[in-house]
């Protein structure tokens, strides 16, 4: 086992799946396996969705499979999700967890009060550097290997707002410049700020993450903190 930092190149060491679905479970989400070979979590309040879609291949970010589709509704009963967030495998399962543990504290998951700039805010607050062109859009770890960015929303990714050229909050990992991304999370553009601040805020923790294997695009971007 290894501890290792920075955590946005750490990757999700394969467990993805199971981690968050611990994750899930802890919180009392109760689950169910669909005909589309996927996994259903709804929350106690039938208000927020996440289901792992690996399986069912339903489009891609950046080149690779998303894993993980999050929802939030304003009514139980409502057909039409307000916002849908989207991770591939590759995230790490920390900053997905905590994203997952703020969701179910909100007692409002689809209306948010805060503004776009406490997302940049809470990357600054980890020592993550504001782009010098976009600085009220844009912040990039100090390795320049991850960048979060207010952008025009990729294709299929669905928002309740139907307007185009809608923008959300995008992320993504390339360790090495040209090489495949390591990961890309993609959030609708109505998913409220203090909710991707909360993922923002855990993805830029310098707090090292305990992972047996590492991704080998990253090997010469991470630092071993110690062994166990």
């Amino acid at each position: 086992m290894y501890w290792v930092a920075p955590r946005h190149l750490a990757g999700d060491d394969g467990v993805l799946a199971e981690q968050i679905g611990d994750t899930l479970a802890s919180l009392g989400w109760r689950m169910w396996p669909t005909s589309r070979h996927t996994l259903l979590y709804v929350s106690p309040d039938g208000l927020c969705g996440a289901e792992w879609v690996f399986a069912a291949y339903p489009f891609e970010l950046g080149g690779l499979p998303v894993a993980w589709q999050l929802s939030a509704r304003s009514h139980a009963a409502s057909v039409m999700t307000e916002w849908n967030a989207y991770f591939t495998a590759g995230v790490p399962y920390e900053a997905l967890a905590d994203l997952l543990v703020a969701i179910d504290a909100s007692k409002t998951p689809d209306v948010g009060f805060e503004g776009a700039e406490t997302v940049l805010n809470a990357l600054c607050a980890c020592g993550w550097i504001r782009d010098v062109d976009r600085p009220r859009t844009t912040a990039v770890d100090p390795g320049f290997c991850c960048s979060v960015s207010l952008e025009v929303l990729p294709p299929l990714v669905q928002d309740v707002d139907p307007r185009p050229d809608l923008v959300g909050w995008q992320a993504w990992a390339e360790p090495v410049l040209g090489v495949p991304y390591l990961w890309c999370a993609s959030f609708s553009a109505s998913v409220p700020h203090d909710l991707v601040a909360a993922f923002a805020s855990s993805l830029a923790s310098p707090v090292p993450v305990p992972r047996r294997t590492v991704p080998k695009s990253a090997e010469g971007r991470l630092t071993v903190v110690r062994r166990s």
